[in-house]
């Protein structure tokens, strides 16, 4: 029971640290601003599925890709860890590891914006689908899986709460309070991606300095 809460609490904690609902929030809003309250909500809703699925996807797809491309999991945890680390120092420093979306593109993208690029790659985007496989390679049971899908529909739903109520949260926290929280989060992700990092280099060091002695007879 313990290393099943363990686990939970792993997963909601990367989960949210990544997807940081907070950072995609203002983006969210500017992306949006010419579109009337039930139509903002509507292009949320969308999105959050949007992300929730690609996710699921990822998370039961990614041992195929591991052996499709000849790929381990422990050289995955290495480029993961490097990935949420250099995430999570864009959110210790209060900048939004997003892609920028021009005036121009809003305007060309504002009929279907809710699949790309706010589904992915802004919600969903390469920190959590790295995340969700690694997460479901170290999901051993079922119960191990229902706790990793139910941490991803947790999170979605905390991002599309976030949305519903993103002009008021806004208005409510200011801006010093959102980028105070967005740096406390990156430090949270910087340790994860250390603990990440080494978990998958100790197996690949060991296999190297691994010294077969000759047998004697």
């Amino acid at each position: 029971m313990n290393e099943l809460i363990s686990f939970g609490i792993l997963c909601l904690t990367t989960f949210v640290t990544i997807i940081n609902p907070l950072s995609t929030l203002p983006v969210f809003l500017t992306m949006t601003a010419s579109l009337t309250e039930n139509r903002r909500q509507e292009v949320a809703l969308k999105a959050v599925i949007t992300a929730f699925v690609a996710m699921i996807f990822f998370a039961f797809t990614g041992q195929f890709i591991f052996d499709f491309f000849h790929i381990t999991a422990n050289g995955f945890r290495v480029a993961g860890g490097i990935l949420f680390f250099l995430m999570g120092y864009d959110m210790l420093n209060a900048r939004i590891t997003r892609i920028k979306i021009s005036k121009a593109e809003v305007k060309e993208y504002s009929t279907d914006i809710s699949i790309t690029p706010l589904g992915i790659p802004m919600i969903c985007g390469p920190g959590a689908i790295t995340n969700a496989i690694l997460l479901m390679e170290q999901s051993k049971t079922y119960a191990q899986v229902g706790i990793l899908i139910s941490s991803m529909l947790l999170v979605c739903l905390l991002m599309l709460v976030t949305l519903y109520g993103g002009s008021r949260l806004v208005k409510f926290m200011g801006e010093t309070t959102m980028k105070v929280m967005m740096r406390i989060m990156g430090l949270i992700l910087m340790v994860i991606a250390v603990e990440f990092f080494f978990s998958g280099l100790k197996p690949i060091v060991q296999d190297i300095l691994a010294i077969q002695t000759p047998t004697h007879e």
